[in-house]
């Protein structure tokens, strides 16, 4: 039969090589064959668990995904403008209360803290603003891990905090309450909303930056009015006294904060590697960015805490004074939009150098206004030019990693590095004001320290591809 085994003869053919090499036990061919057989199926075995143990091993160093596979952002469309006009209702609540803080300053000088000096009291503002930055540090990575379930968090502790500053009577309390706490969860929830806009876009990001930060400005026009009104107008504070006015701020923060809630979310798989990002440091442009950032910090909150009180100072009403607050920020509206959509096109970084540099040279003319209209002027063009800072200093840092998993990470690292400036800046401001008496050191101080922000940003595209006078 065919399948009986044959035993080959003298007389056939020369054996090829393979065969030549068979052992003593593998005479026979179909013996031979069965074990080449097994051998190629051992091979084929051996290739199938190769992949198997390539996916063990990246599961276990949770290696990212490539970046060919997020696919491009949208750059648009209902969902990632959904995400920017979310993201703008936690900086219109966040950074809406702290740059009311003018007003909250005034009030403060004659009311509760009638015994402590004005750059004593600027600490509770910058202490805010500190910690609202410090907090991106943390806050940012955890985004990028985790994703945007820390805003829902944050909020509750934000709306808590409001809500204690309204029975502080003393100043550790108001330290507590108003800086610390405040500023904790309103950067818990500030820097995951940006780095949520930023994978939604890419062409079009500073613009979309500019209106999730331009809700800071809305609420900087909305709350310094309201609590001027509140705490101030004869007839109105009559009824309502300042607890009672900072918890109405309180309740219309958590109206705008559970928009948010529901609204903001991010758009990719969240990245599973190390916490930090320390090789952000290694980069020229990043490291330019952040020192810029320190130096903008440093002199750009100070008109923000001290304009209502120079305004009275030349004259003017204190109700009408705490309405520069709002002017100053219905104007950085505009400066947020119009310089980010201009961003884009002409180089995020040359935004942000523009914008500090323009900031220097309005603050150093501050001491020029003294009528009310040169006043006025005066808060339109201070805001116009600084709005562009923080949207520009996200739009700028975003440009430095290619990988938008790690926005979250270079935006909190970068901005929390730069927060001692604000910490710090105010206050001494506040010292330069109690121990000349004037506000020409004040305004010196400040101006410069943005101009020399500005230049280093400006110095900073050096280490970029486009050099320094790219549209980066």
């Amino acid at each position: 039969m065919a399948d009986e085994k044959k035993t080959p003869s003298l007389g056939d053919s020369h054996p090829s090589s393979d065969e030549a090499t068979l052992d003593a036990d593998s005479s026979f061919p179909k013996e031979y064959n069965g074990q080449e057989k097994d051998a190629e199926k051992a091979a084929e075995s051996a290739n199938t668990a190769e992949p198997e143990k390539d996916a063990v091993h990246d599961a276990e160093t949770d290696a990212p995904s490539p970046l060919s596979e997020l696919g491009p952002a949208p750059d648009g469309g209902v969902r990632a403008w959904t995400v920017a006009i979310g993201a703008g209702f936690i900086t219109f609540a966040a950074l809406g209360f702290a740059n009311s803080f003018g007003v909250f300053q005034e009030y403060y000088i004659t009311h509760q803290l009638s015994d402590k000096s004005a750059d004593t009291i600027a600490w509770i503002g910058s202490c805010t603003v500190f910690f609202q930055f410090l907090a991106g540090s943390i806050s940012g990575p955890l985004f990028d891990r985790y994703g945007a379930w820390l805003i829902r968090p944050a909020t509750i502790v934000c709306v808590f905090a409001a809500m204690m500053i309204s029975l502080c009577t003393e100043y550790y309390q108001f330290l507590l309450a108003q800086g610390f706490l405040l500023g904790m969860s309103s950067g818990a929830m500030q820097f995951p909303a940006l780095a949520a806009v930023i994978q939604f876009f890419d062409k079009k990001r500073a613009a979309a930056l500019g209106v999730a930060v331009a809700g800071s400005s809305v609420g900087g026009v909305v709350f310094p009015i309201a609590l001027s009104r509140m705490l101030n107008d004869p007839v109105v504070s009559q009824h309502l006294s300042f607890g009672w006015s900072v918890r109405i701020i309180g309740f219309v923060m958590l109206f705008s904060l559970g928009i948010s809630c529901v609204t903001v979310r991010p758009r990719l798989p969240p990245r599973t590697t190390q916490f930090f990002v320390f090789s952000a440091f290694k980069q020229p442009t990043y490291v330019c960015i952040v020192v810029s950032m320190f130096f903008l910090f440093l002199g750009l909150f100070t008109p923000l805490f001290f304009l209502p009180s120079y305004a009275v100072s030349q004259g003017m009403d204190t109700t009408l004074a705490s309405y520069l607050l709002a002017i100053v920020n219905a104007a950085s509206t505009f400066g947020r939009i119009i310089p980010g959509i201009l961003a884009d096109k002409l180089g995020r970084v040359n935004a942000l150098a523009a914008g500090g540099i323009g900031t220097g040279i309005v603050i150093l003319t501050l001491e020029h206004a003294h009528s009310t209209a040169g006043l006025v002027v005066w808060a339109l063009a201070f805001g116009f030019s600084s709005g562009t800072i923080v949207s520009g200093a996200s739009a700028a840092i975003s440009i430095c990693s290619d990988d938008p998993r790690n926005m979250g990470t270079y935006l909190g690292m970068g901005l929390g590095a730069a927060s001692i400036a604000v910490l710090i800046g105010p206050p001494i401001n506040g010292q330069l004001l109690h121990h000349y008496a004037t506000y020409t050191p004040v305004t010196i101080f400040s101006g410069v320290t943005c101009l020399v922000g500005g230049s280093i940003a400006f110095a900073g595209k050096m280490g970029t591809k486009q050099g320094l006078f790219g549209l980066v």
